[in-house]
């Protein structure tokens, strides 16, 4: 462990008797992915809620009309805020590894117009940053606006959730010190 690193305040150890639960869990998400991501075993301590995130992830991995790329880009930028490092980190891998340019990704940080999206995506990802950001600034003028780009009420709200999601796992692993994968091991 360098200087830098700092050590996970909590050892995400199953509640006795619910080892089996959460390593089903995590045996399905390794086949899916390949690895658990530390994000993911701090909720080990809670296998209730683990499911649930589970189960959120699975939601948006197979979402019906936000590609991949659009929802990697509300996570990357809404952990960008708070820097959260562990999210910023695996969500620009994803964004790059879905072929998008590393430069033009790291300078949406600080002009999402240059968000390497359609401009379609960049209005529903515009309303899930401010929606973290400032909610009460969101008009109907802005729902409106978003509906005409082809977007759903749905989809507005997905988008929206996504990014209050990922801020409130900003949170979790930066109180108990997750800040890169491996910070559990």
């Amino acid at each position: 462990m360098n200087a830098t690193t700092k050590q996970a305040l909590l050892s995400p150890i199953p509640p006795v008797g619910e080892e089996t639960r959460v390593q089903a869990i995590f045996d399905q998400v390794r086949e899916a992915i390949g690895f658990v991501p530390d994000a993911l075993r701090l909720y080990a301590v809670s296998p209730p809620l683990l499911e649930a995130f589970v189960g959120n992830v699975r939601y948006f991995l197979q979402h019906r009309t936000l590609r991949a790329e659009l929802l990697a880009m509300i996570r990357y930028l809404v952990s960008a805020e708070v820097g959260c490092r562990f999210c910023i980190d695996l969500n620009e891998a994803r964004l790059v590894d879905a072929g998008l340019d590393r430069d033009a990704v790291r300078a949406a940080r600080k002009d999402i117009d240059k968000a390497p999206l359609p401009d379609s995506e960049k209005a529903l990802l515009a309303i899930a940053l401010r929606a973290v950001d400032e909610p009460d600034g969101i008009c109907e003028a802005d729902l409106a606006a978003a509906r005409r780009l082809g977007w759903s009420d749905r989809d507005i709200f997905d988008a929206v959730a996504q990014a209050c999601n990922n801020r409130a796992l900003n949170f979790m692993l930066k109180t108990f010190k997750v800040d890169h994968q491996g910070a559990l091991a």
